[in-house]
């Protein structure tokens, strides 16, 4: 028998290429390979780089020396015992950011789309979290997981995901620690008879309110159909996680210890309670296999959504976008105090990833961390603030400060990409992968 390649592919919509499902012609070995999961995690408004008359450098989110010999700032400081597993990237940005309304930055921080120059019908591109899931989509329960502070999308330049399909329309992010744990563990519960009734019970009532919406639809003004657009996509992701769960229905989920989970958590209380609640969801999940694909927007743009309160919660005199247009040297620190809440709860996310453990290593080092933001200070798309973690086994080398000059957030993408065994060519305005110390043998 003809032995294919792991790497086979088959070229579907927007000229995204899909991997194949495994396959025994393929080989056993492949099957016993260990997941490779993503996980990009956004934070607004930029990060705290205090100027330097305001005398407090050691509070600057970026490291001040380039390298492998580089330092954690005060407010990165988490961070410092998984420097073997962490890297600072600088230098970055999109080339279309600097063109487009900076408000956009969440947008397109995931997708490099040119926001200021859609194609006609279009306004968004794929993005890299929902590329690697249309790779990784048949190995798992769950193609993806779109994760915000606030549901839903939210509104043009004000975004409430930072996930796109491959239509370049926004997913729906979900925010409620309770909703997130049933959509990912609740399936497993009662007979396989009875979940496979309920199953296709949903299905024909998904199905039924699709066709009766695209027919409404067709009958709506300009604003009402974008507004259905939303609702549609809406209804096609939960049709999607349907459909998956179909194939998985009559295989038990991997047994796991729940009780440290506190679900009644939510973004109005405790901000730390719920962030931890929330990466430990993720964590699960990914030492599950439910899915290998997660996004999480921690905060929004512009003081949009609750979390923009969440410094005044932690004792801070100001909101967050309040902050983070601070000049002066109280405001810069306490936005650089907001900057270590964050790495604070990112680090305790890595841990979790550190202690679960596949087949070979830690679900850390299968796991691609993408952390950072659209903008550097508030509203400047440049030099962009951008940390990688994990990702061992998938051939990344760590405990750098890799400063490029004008390098494209696009060719980190690419490099991503191709880190996770998916070959592509290019990703939004970048052929090129990233020259940077992570990624160089």
């Amino acid at each position: 028998m003809k032995t294919l390649s792991r790497r086979a592919v088959i070229r579907g919509a927007a000229g995204v290429t899909l991997a194949l499902p495994v396959l025994q012609a393929m080989g056993q070995e492949v099957a016993a390979q260990s997941p490779r999961r993503f996980c990009a995690m956004y934070t607004a408004n930029g990060m705290s780089l205090p100027a330097a008359d305001n005398g407090i450098n050691d509070w600057s989110w970026f490291p001040q020396i380039e390298g492998p010999e580089f330092q954690f700032g005060q407010s990165t400081q988490p961070f410092s015992p998984f420097r073997e597993h962490v890297s600072f990237l600088g230098g970055l940005h999109h080339a279309s950011g600097l063109k487009a309304d900076p408000h956009m930055c969440s947008d397109m921080w995931l997708t490099g789309a040119p926001l200021h120059n859609p194609k006609p019908g279009t306004f968004n591109s794929v993005s890299l979290d929902q590329v690697i899931a249309l790779h990784t989509r048949q190995y798992c329960r769950q193609p993806s997981l779109v994760l915000s502070i606030d549901a839903g999308v939210g509104f043009l330049s004000r975004t409430g995901t930072i996930s796109y399909n491959v239509e370049g329309k926004p997913i729906p992010a979900e925010n409620n620690p309770r909703r997130v744990f049933d959509r990912l563990f609740r399936g497993d519960d009662g007979s396989t008879q009875t979940r496979r009734a309920e199953l296709a019970h949903r299905m024909r009532l998904v199905d039924a309110v699709l066709e009766g919406t695209k027919a409404l639809n067709r009958q709506l003004g300009r604003s009402d159909r974008d507004k259905m657009e939303q609702y549609l996509t809406s209804l096609n992701e939960i049709e999607g996680r349907l459909t998956a769960s179909e194939r998985w229905i009559d295989i038990p989920l991997k047994a796991q210890d729940h009780s440290h989970l506190n679900l009644e958590a939510t973004n109005e209380g405790a901000p730390a309670e719920y962030y931890r609640n929330m990466f430990d969801l993720i964590a699960l999940a990914f030492d599950a296999d439910i899915t290998r694909s997660v996004s999480f927007m921690l905060n929004r743009e512009d003081g949009m959504g609750i979390s923009d309160t969440f410094p005044l919660k932690l004792g801070l005199t100001r909101t967050h976008h309040n902050l983070s247009h601070a000049g002066d040297r109280d405001g810069q620190l306490e936005f650089a105090r907001y900057d270590l809440f964050l790495s604070q709860q990112i680090a305790g996310f890595l841990q979790r990833l550190q202690q679960y453990q596949d087949a070979q290593g830690s679900v850390l080092d299968n796991t691609i961390v993408l952390y950072g933001s659209g903008c550097s200070t508030t509203h400047n798309p440049a030099n962009l603030p951008t940390l990688l973690a994990g990702g061992r086994n998938l051939g990344l080398h760590h405990g750098q400060y890799c400063r490029t000059k004008d390098g494209l957030m696009s060719s980190l993408y690419l490099s991503i990409l191709q880190s996770m065994g998916i070959q592509q060519d290019a990703f939004g305005d970048s052929s090129k992968t990233l020259s940077c110390a992570v990624f160089d043998a």
